[in-house]
Parts: C-alpha cells; structure tokens; sequence
C-alpha cells in the first residue's frame, strides 16, 4: 500500500482493529499485518522496524490516564494527611495522660486501698477501713499554679526543706494557697508523697492543716494547703525579736491545740494515725495563730487493735525521736507523746532541744528540765520575755506533763487524752520519772548501732 510517510500509516493501523502492527518503507509503502503475527522475518530489506499496535493502545490512552494517576496521587495524600492527623491526636492522647490526663492513673494509685504501705499489710480489717475511707483528690493544673505563683517566683517562696519549696499564691476567688514543690532530687518520695496526700485529705480538723489538692504533671509534683501567714511555730519561738509576739496566753492555747490536734490522730479520726515527725517546724499557724499540725509524709495507719508497729528506715529529726524509735525502729502513739513532750517544754523555755555533741556541752533542753524540777527551781525553765504574763500555776502544770510525756519507758508516758485533762483541769498529776537524757554523740551511735541493724537518718533539729 502506497500512503505516504509513518504518521499515515500510523493513523491507518490504529484505525483498523484487526490490524496488529505496522511499518513503512523509505519508498513511501505502507505494510500492515492483520491476524497472527507469525513470520516477521519477511519484511522488505528497505522496510523501517515493525511497530506493534498495543504501543499505539497507549499513545492514544494517554490522555485518559492522566486524570487516573492525578486522582491516584490525591487519594494518596488524602489517605497520608489523615494518617498524619490521627497520629497527631495520638501523640497528644499520650501526652496527656502523662501530664493532665495522667491525674486520672495517679488517682487511681492514690486510692487508700491501694496505699497498703501506709498500715501493717496483710489484715482483712485494714482492708475493709482503707475501702470505706477512699477519697476522690482534687487536681490542679500544671499552668493554674504557674500563673498564681508568678511562676514559682523567689519572692513567693515561704519555705524550704529537704522535700523541696513552698510558694504561696491566691486563686482566682481569692483563696490564699500554699503549693509544696517537690523537687527532683527530694528525699521525699513518690510513697511519702502519696501518704501526705491520702492521709490529710481523709483528715479534717481545726488544728490540722488543711489540704486542698495535689498536682502531678509532667516531671511535677506538688500539694497544695491553704496558707498559713504565720510560717511555722519555730519562726517564733526560736527567735529573740519575735519569741515576746507570743505571751503566755498565746503559748498555752498553742500547746492545748496541738494536744487536740495529735488527741484526733490517735483516737478520734476515722482512722489511727501515728504523725511520727511532730516537731516546732512542722506546727503551722494561722492568721489568729491557731496551731495546725502539718506534713504527714511519714505518718503511719494504725489498725484498731494495733499498739505498736516497727521500720527498718528511721528517718527524722532526733532532738523530737522517742529512744525506742532511735534505737530499734518501734514506733506507736507514745512515740508522738515522746515528741509532743520536747515541743512542750520548747514552747514554755523558748529554747530549743539539741543533741550534746561533747561531754562538755551545755545541757539540753530536757536534761535541763529534769534538774531544775528536781532542785524545785522549774519556773526558772519560763521564756524570760513572758514571766510576767505567765501564770505559774499553768507553767508548773505544763512542765509536769512534759516531762511525764519524755518518760524513757514508753508504757509510763501518759495518754494525749490524759494528757488533755491534766493540762486543761486541776487533777492530781503523778510525779515523773527520770526522762530519756539525750547522750552525746558518740553514745548516740553506739546506742544505736548495737541496739538495731535499722538504717538511721539523723537530721538537723531545723531543716526549714
């Protein structure tokens, strides 16, 4: 067939279905193939190469294709935004519940039930009373308590411990908090944590501090009090300029405060509680400078026919530790008597028990104490800077019971109840036993050391 050039026999090939290839001569011929394919080898010598017709399939469906792979490449890029969407919200789902979201795990860890740690485990009562007393935490938001902190400004700083900062701050309807900032390398742990944070939330009363709330977000973690504009009972007493703000008036409603307060730990709280770090820093007061005891880090839950318990970890400030407690770990409702007797005479003297470091160190408070009782000189032991407003009936009285709580036997120390009615009515009050006379410190170590394998912490009397 003579047509012309490649593009006419292109057209003409493509135009027939039956045919299947084409090619051309440089003469100008056309040569098209209908049917099978069989013997190509008879193609003229002046022939070009054979051109199969699927390629001409193609040629002639690339204009359809182009709308398919356009379709194709945007079902792909829908279907990678929506896969890049749902990981983003996955990634933020994770997030937060490691951070805000999280509160709702940490909640579930800080349900009494599952505090077994804080109570002798293993009793069915326990169990039953932990189950009963569940309590549902308040959280504060991480940004909430940056924002009423001046994000945790020096200038609000309070206080400051081993545990880490406190930070005042005032929320939103005006309510004055205290946020106590645990910091990373606190001695105070995730368990001290959580037993503060169960125990003072179960706990409601005049003379104990009030808890509000807890944070636990990202790396943070922090409770939250309400605060209290007085600092802590040692700002006081400790103080020369500040000692005379606190006459003796002021100072026995202090003492009968605390008494109240430790009398509803041990008997009239739903639940036993043991304090175990009762000391002058740890007494808060308020705007009236009502007492309230504070940081139950170290607490512990007693069951109803419990009387004593034992740790191997004695971790607290010695010039307040009962000797049973310092020797072999025992601890009971008589070890915070033990405390509440130092705190006492601390508050009556203004002066602070310490640990004798050298056989001729001045004696401490209680040794003091104890010697001027037994040479009828106890007044003597009065805070000079409210002798005149003290009443000496009621100090005699004080001293007494403090020296009866220091009893170096645990069974003689009297009650918080007993100790309540002798301080408050005029009861015969027995007369008292040599007390516990804190040694020096090399007595200290080997008491210690050869009466209990128990790991001691000694810390300073004041860690504010």
């Amino acid at each position: 067939m003579q047509v012309g050039n490649d593009q006419i026999c292109e057209y003409i090939c493509s135009s027939d279905c039956s045919c299947n290839a084409y090619s051309y001569s440089t003469s100008g011929e056309c040569l098209l193939w209908n049917g099978d394919l069989i013997d190509l080898s008879r193609i003229p010598n002046n022939s070009r190469q054979v051109v199969f017709n699927i390629k001409l399939s193609e040629r002639s469906n690339k204009g359809k294709k182009k709308p398919l792979l356009v379709g194709l490449a945007a079902s792909i890029t829908s279907a990678i935004f929506l896969c890049g969407t749902c990981c983003y919200f996955l990634w933020r789902t994770k997030l937060k519940e490691k951070g805000i979201l999280g509160k709702k795990k940490f909640r579930e860890i800080l349900l009494f039930e599952s505090a077994t740690d804080l109570s002798k485990p293993g009793t069915s009562s326990n169990k039953g009373q932990q189950k009963k007393c569940a309590v549902e935490l308040k959280f504060f938001k991480l940004r909430e308590l940056k924002a009423v902190t001046d994000n945790f400004s020096p200038h609000n700083k309070v206080g400051e411990g081993g545990f880490g900062s406190v930070f005042k701050g005032q929320l939103l309807d005006g309510q004055k908090i205290a946020v106590k900032r645990l910091s990373t390398q606190s001695q105070q742990g995730i368990s001290e944590f959580k037993t503060e944070a169960l125990l003072i939330a179960k706990l409601q009363h005049r003379n104990l501090v009030r808890f509000l709330g807890c944070c636990v977000e990202d790396e943070e973690k922090m409770l939250i009090y309400e605060y209290m504009p007085n600092k802590s009972l040692d700002y006081f007493i400790f103080d020369e300029s500040r000692k005379s703000l606190l006459d003796w008036k002021k100072r026995y409603e202090i003492i009968i405060g605390i008494a109240r307060g430790i009398l509803y730990l041990h008997q009239d709280s739903r639940l036993r509680i043991i304090h175990r770090d009762l000391k002058a820093s740890n007494i808060l007061l308020d705007e009236d400078m009502n007492p309230k005891i504070s940081d139950f880090g170290t607490a512990r839950i007693f069951s109803g026919n419990q009387n004593e318990d034992k740790t191997n970890r004695v971790v607290r400030t010695y010039a307040y530790m009962s000797p049973e407690y310092a020797r072999a770990g025992l601890f009971s409702i008589k070890s915070d008597v033990f405390s509440f007797g130092v705190i006492l005479l601390e508050i009556i003297s203004g002066t602070k028990n310490t640990v004798s470091y050298t056989s001729d160190s001045p004696p401490n408070l209680i040794r003091r104490a104890w010697e001027l009782w037994n040479d009828g000189k106890a007044f003597e032991l009065v805070d000079s800077s409210i002798v005149d407003s003290c009443s000496s009936e009621e100090a005699l009285r004080c001293i007494l019971v403090g020296l009866l709580c220091l009893q170096l036997n645990a069974a003689d120390r009297p009650t918080m109840s007993t100790i309540l009615y002798m301080l408050r009515i005029e009861a015969t009050v027995p007369s008292p036993k040599q007390p516990f006379i804190t040694p020096n410190s090399d007595s200290i170590i080997t008491e210690i050391t050869s009466s209990s394998i128990n790991e001691v912490t000694i810390t300073a009397p004041d860690v504010r």
